[in-house]
């Protein structure tokens, strides 16, 4: 319980912390969520082009493999970020 307060209000304060706890947490998966996709389409763009300065001549595959790969990173990421909305719209 917090000091200095009396025992009513710090009732009232564990309670309104606990209420917006889904918030936090939803705001923090949607956060990860984000800065992994990111991470994700970033190592795939650097492996991408290594490949493409190795090999010129398989530039064309490997753009269009790098393209659909990123397509499913970043439908994951968005998926995430729907679970995280909702866990914010059913509280």
């Amino acid at each position: 319980m917090p000091q200095g307060l009396d025992p009513a209000a710090a009732a009232e304060l564990m309670k309104a912390t606990a209420w917006n706890l889904p918030y936090v947490a939803a705001a923090i998966g949607m956060g990860l969520a984000v800065i992994g996709g990111g991470l994700g389409i970033g190592k795939l763009a650097a492996a991408a082009m290594d490949g493409i300065a190795r090999q010129p001549q398989a530039g064309g595959p490997i753009g269009t493999n790098m393209l659909i790969a990123a397509a499913l990173i970043e439908g994951g990421m968005l998926i995430a970020e729907v679970f995280c909305f909702v866990i914010i719209l059913l509280k």
